[in-house]
């Protein structure tokens, strides 16, 4: 167990340091695309690193998820939300030891540039979506997320590539959902950020930990009742 918790705890570092290391540290330079592609490569990364010691979850959402759906262990789901989060914490820490060490714009610190990749509606979506588009969003596309994760786990599935369409996947969900909630799918990813970004990110956390989680379980529902509901994972 102390292994899979270390394996969940820098997993989930790194998909924080990747993910929004990228769109606070060069999201200038590569847009939407390219951090939506880095958020993709953290997981791709980590899933053939850790997979095998800990099924690389990197999500409290995902562990949740996994946990309704019978593919995980109850009584480790409390254990790998909290590796999960302390990880973001500390990936989003190493950021902002970076970032406060230069300006960017002149006079702005960069790691106040974009709340610091942290997630939010209304005023705070890099769109300007509402309350209710981003609970919408965040649950479709955390539902999404769940069902290509289990999908890819199954026996059935072609070994080896479940890595690789999770990582996909999420590069897809970013892609689509940046311009909304700047995209979290994961409380982890959420909190480690809004911790930094302050009072507005941390009020809206909620949201960002309700709607993954609901459309999680909502995943594990369909697939147990719709898709088979197979325990098995390969």
């Amino acid at each position: 167990m102390q292994k899979k918790l270390a394996a969940e705890f820098l997993g989930t570092l790194w998909l924080v340091l990747g993910g929004c290391g990228t769109a606070i540290l060069a999201g200038a330079s590569v847009g939407w695309v390219g951090v939506s592609i880095a958020f993709g490569l953290t997981v791709v990364s980590m899933a053939y690193a850790i997979g095998h010691i800990s099924g690389c979850h990197l999500n409290p959402a995902v562990t949740i998820g996994l946990a309704a759906a019978g593919r995980h262990p109850k009584n480790e789901v409390l254990g790998y939300v909290i590796a999960q989060v302390l990880g973001g914490i500390v990936g989003a820490g190493i950021i902002f030891l970076i970032a406060s060490n230069i300006q960017m714009p002149p006079g702005a610190p960069a790691w106040e540039v974009g709340g610091f990749a942290s997630n939010g509606y209304g005023d705070h979506s890099p769109n300007g979506y509402g309350m209710v588009a981003a609970l919408i969003c965040e649950v479709a596309m955390t539902f999404f997320f769940l069902l290509v994760i289990i999908g890819a786990t199954s026996k059935a599935a072609s070994p080896g590539m479940a890595g690789l369409a999770i990582g996909l996947c999420l590069t897809l969900i970013h892609l689509v959902s940046i311009p909304v909630t700047n995209t979290s799918v994961n409380p982890a990813r959420s909190t480690g950020p809004a911790l930094i970004a302050g009072a507005d990110a941390l009020g809206q956390l909620w949201l960002f930990w309700v709607a993954p989680i609901v459309g999680a379980v909502l995943a594990a529902i369909v697939h147990k009742t719709v898709l088979g509901g197979d325990t098995e994972t390969a």
